[in-house]
């Protein structure tokens, strides 16, 4: 039977909450990562689903964008971490590329945060310590490699994910070597509060000297029209 898509949008509500969170811009910290440290742990204690989890666009030598989910990996004076093999589609396009933006989306409180900024490549050892803490699911789908490329048959998948789990379960610390970690160093970090009247608080955080990594230059504070 065929689903009226029309229909089944209409009967789905936003933010279906006892009540939203307030935000006082006036009253938020100088610097973004805080305030995402503050948001983050909030997201986590009202049960979001993975809020770890975030969208990662990119755009190819064309200029053509793409976005995908992918998982965070910290937040530290570099930026925003991240890591995908440098094989895959998102690897060659930050290659090509080096800038992307991000979005966490935690609908279990109104809120939304982006991220945009230059994207750099981090000491490979850091890498391979950032892979070797992980679950072995994680490090037999490292190994297992080429990602992004033409599968022919998912037998294929199949035979290579398990010699990758048997690699992975009796070499814990074997290396992937495509495996990368990416930060983007922000210069916007924009907080998003929903209000169930629509009257949402957008706080933009916009970096100061924006030719400057870490936190140098300080960053600017302004509220955006929701």
């Amino acid at each position: 039977m065929d689903t009226d898509l029309d229909a089944l949008l209409r009967t789905l509500k936003v933010w279906d909450l006892p009540e939203l969170p307030d935000f006082a811009p006036e009253a938020s910290p100088a610097e973004p990562r805080e305030l995402f440290t503050e948001w983050f742990a909030d997201a986590v204690a009202a049960g979001q689903t993975e809020p770890h989890t975030m969208a990662l666009a990119t755009a190819d030598a064309d200029g053509l964008p793409d976005v995908r989910t992918v998982m965070l990996h910290g937040v530290d004076a570099r930026g925003w971490l991240f890591a995908t093999h440098a094989t895959s589609r998102k690897g060659r396009q930050l290659a090509v590329r080096p800038y992307a933006a991000l979005d966490f989306y935690w609908p279990a409180r109104a809120r939304q945060i982006r991220v945009r900024g230059p994207v750099t490549v981090l000491p490979a050892q850091e890498a391979r310590d950032s892979l070797r803490v992980r679950s072995t699911g994680a490090l037999a789908a490292a190994l297992a490699g080429r990602q992004s490329e033409l599968l022919l048959a998912r037998g294929e998948l199949v035979d290579a994910s398990e010699v990758a789990w048997k690699r992975a379960l009796t070499e814990p610390d074997t290396l992937a070597p495509s495996w990368t970690l990416y930060a983007v160093d922000a210069r916007e970090v924009e907080f998003f509060q929903g209000d169930v009247r629509r009257r949402h608080v957008r706080l933009r955080y916009v970096r100061e000297n924006g030719d400057e990594g870490g936190d140098g230059g300080g960053w600017r504070r302004e509220l955006l029209w929701p």
